[in-house]
């Protein structure tokens, strides 16, 4: 608890214990004949030690024309007890309220613990390397290309790339990868992860306001301040039910004593138990505690979800689009396959393909070259082209060789065999001989089969994969993911207007959710549902135009993303709904004369309390997922 949270739980144990002595003291030592103002004053002593502060913050809101809150209705409710005779009551429904308050409170300070602990990835200090020595100082004052050093234990405090020194770091707070990263020279290191045992030198890259902990810690700090609908929805129903209901109660005092001659005391009653179940404590906490506790159940995975709206929006999501390269698949084009042709041995291919990429810089020739044991002797090529959109055309040992498409060899009149393997073909040929070819492919990202089968599994009812590869190499790739629909031979200005039909499609029965990798696909993000960007450590470009960021990469996270806003969302309509009910009825029973005084703390406390537990379980990750 904090001292403030302290302070409170002292006043109410003191006045309990003072309630207890005079509820004891009244009802069996006194004598029954005892005068009113000595009755008043023992009540009056517990009710001003545990509510003076509800009373002072009415006083306040109600001079600077805010009236209508809890705390205001909780003072009219149980002063107008005390003019009434109430005041056991009275005292009671203050010393409870008081300890619904300080549940509440412990409460929130809980679901800010667990954002709090992606909060404490903020770094206090820098080991800045000068002339002089090594000297602490704020990280905001050290300039790019400055050189840090990181001890054994200590949190990097800005981005940078390692000079000297190996160590391993762990990178959970961002990402929430348990395993540790090896950083030796030359890595590139991001700011909020901690070093392990070894000392690294750190050349900065970035000024630490552009550093990545600056820009995870305003999107933490700020993912607050964009509310869900039904947040929004509840904030403007209270800003109309709290006022009605208040003149509600005013007219049950005094137009029915008025109209039909009774009593004041009795309807004066009615419209307290009516003041007290009407504050909506139960709405306007447990709601947003909810989607609090939502997003820091997603950033304990390393899901940075950038407010409830989003988390809302991604629970009613039906449907999911990818991107293919670098969402789905690794955007590493490599070798896999050497096919020689008959007759022709595997080495004899290799050797012929690392020397017609031997002048290429390209990683897919440099993957070619990885294949082949030596260093080609270029002395041995002449006249090396390369011919656009067909591949390579050059002269190896004075005979001409040739790789590239199946066109390439037609183009020269080679014979060939076409392959039909997935992934891009590149044939091979040399003196008009066909040598066989290999298979260059982008490799599916660990997970990825799992990942749609999950989305399935949690509700997704469509996914959909939008690439610029060719048809079949798209739908090639969409079986083997279980991907329901493959979009082809899209340029990156041509995945906005597929995705803006899907949507149109869709016609807003649920929401679509995009898929990319944030350095590319910014318009696409933008224009979905809901974007989701593979943050992937540093990715700059991700934080800034994703609603959702999956910081380490991991696609089978989507489908724990889709539980959590599911499960939040579930357990937020169950708090707004059992509130309502309760509160209806009790407001009815209490007009009607059947609720009594206790029955209203019930109505406004209890319900707070359980829907306060309810909200709690946001907090935790839906069964079975991490």
């Amino acid at each position: 608890m904090t001292a403030k949270q302290e302070l409170v739980r002292a006043r109410i144990i003191a006045a309990a214990a003072l309630y207890a002595a005079v509820f004891v003291t009244e009802r069996f030592v006194l004598p029954p004949s005892l005068p009113y103002a000595l009755h008043l004053a023992l009540y009056v002593i517990p009710y001003l030690v545990v509510g003076y502060d509800v009373m002072q913050k009415a006083w306040g809101n109600f001079i600077h024309g805010q009236a209508f809150d809890e705390s205001f209705l909780m003072t009219v409710a149980t002063v107008a007890a005390f003019a009434i005779g109430e005041y056991p009551e009275a005292t009671a429904v203050m010393l409870l309220y008081q300890v619904g308050e300080l549940f509440q409170s412990v409460a929130v300070g809980r679901a800010r613990t667990s954002i709090g602990e992606m909060m404490s990835i903020a770094p206090e200090y820098a080991n800045l390397e000068t002339k002089t020595g090594v000297h602490s100082v704020d990280p905001d004052d050290v300039e790019v290309g400055s050189v840090i050093v990181i001890k054994p234990g200590e949190r990097v405090p800005i981005d940078g790339v390692v000079l000297t020194g190996e160590s391993f770091v762990d990178t959970s707070a961002l990402t929430g990868e348990a395993v540790p990263r090896r950083a030796s020279e030359g890595d590139a290191l991001y700011s909020g992860c901690v070093n392990g045992e070894g000392t690294l030198r750190v050349r900065t890259t970035k000024a630490y306001e552009d550093s990545t902990v600056a820009k995870i810690l305003d999107l933490v700090e700020n993912a607050s301040e964009k509310k869900a609908r039904l947040e929004k929805f509840i904030t403007r129903f209270a800003r109309i039910y709290t006022p009605a209901v208040t003149i509600g109660a005013l007219l049950l005092a005094l137009v029915p004593p008025l109209m039909l001659g009774q009593p004041f005391g009795g309807w004066v009653q009615r419209a307290c138990v009516f003041l007290i179940v009407s504050c909506p404590c139960a709405l306007v906490i447990s709601v947003p505690l909810g989607f609090f506790g939502g997003i820091g159940a997603a950033s304990r995975i390393g899901v940075l979800v950038k407010g409830g709206d989003y988390l809302e929006a991604v629970a009613d999501c039906g449907t999911m689009v990818f991107d293919k390269t670098g969402t789905l698949t690794k955007g590493e084009f490599k070798v896999t396959r050497f096919l020689p042709a008959e007759g022709v041995r595997t080495d004899e291919l290799i050797i012929a393909a690392a020397y017609a990429e031997s002048l290429s810089n390209h990683p897919i020739a440099k993957s070619v070259r990885a294949v082949y044991a030596e260093e080609p002797d270029l002395t041995r090529l002449t006249d090396m082209t390369e011919i656009a959109g067909y591949g390579i055309r050059g002269v190896w040992d004075g005979l001409e060789l040739l790789a590239g498409n199946g066109k390439l060899l037609e183009r020269y009149s080679v014979a060939y065999e076409p392959c039909k393997e997935h992934g891009t073909v590149v044939y091979v040929a040399h003196d008009g001989r066909f040598l066989g070819c290999f298979i260059i492919a982008d490799a599916l990202k660990t997970g990825s089969a799992d990942a749609i089968r999950d989305l399935k599994a949690a509700g997704v009812r469509q996914t959909i994969m939008l690439t610029g590869d060719r048809d079949d190499l798209a739908q090639d790739i969409a079986a083997d993911l279980g991907i329901d629909k493959a979009y082809s031979e899209l340029l990156p200005a041509d995945k906005v207007t597929q995705l803006e039909t899907i949507i149109k499609r869709i016609n807003g029965r649920s929401k679509v959710a995009f898929v990319g990798d944030g350095i590319n696909d910014a318009p696409a993000l933008m224009r979905a549902d809901v974007g989701i960007a593979m943050g992937s450590l540093g990715s700059d470009a991700a934080i800034e135009a994703a609603d959702i960021v999956l910081m380490d990469d991991d696609v089978r996270k989507l489908a724990v993303t889709v539980h959590i806003g599911r499960k939040t969302m579930r357990i937020v309509r169950e708090n707004v709904w059992f509130a309502l009910i309760v509160k209806f009825l009790v407001l009815v029973f209490g007009a009607l004369g059947y609720a009594t005084m206790w029955l209203a703390v019930f109505g406004d406390v209890g319900v707070t309390v359980l829907a306060v537990l309810n909200s709690m379980r946001c907090l935790k990750l839906p069964k079975g997922k991490k």
